[in-house]
């Protein structure tokens, strides 16, 4: 039999040894919300949260039970466009990234 590893783990291995994948990882949660995939989305936040800052201490940032956080990001979650935004911005805060959009020209 073949020897696994716990994705959760290896994602959060990862994210210590390499804070620049941290930093895709959210980028691309925001891609997939923004280009209509948002059940994949939602997965990548929840694996970003759990190796990151973790459900509790994102709870008592955003004013959230944790319990509903974890249901918005499930793959059947349904977060509001406010609940994505402070998720958004605590994980953003917590890897110390500084967001800036910029537009793209019509074609």
């Amino acid at each position: 039999m073949a020897l696994t590893r716990d994705f959760k783990q290896t994602i959060a291995e990862r994210v210590e040894r390499e804070p620049e994948f941290a930093k895709s990882l959210l980028d691309e949660a925001a891609s997939l919300f923004l280009n209509g995939e948002p059940d994949v989305a939602r997965l990548i936040l929840r694996d970003l949260v759990n190796a990151t800052i973790g459900f509790e201490q994102l709870a008592a940032q955003i004013r959230k039970p944790s319990k509903s956080l974890h249901r918005m990001l499930s793959p059947t979650g349904n977060p509001s466009m406010d609940n994505l935004a402070a998720i958004f911005n605590a994980l953003r805060i917590s890897l110390g990234l500084h967001i800036e959009v910029r537009g793209v020209p019509a074609v």
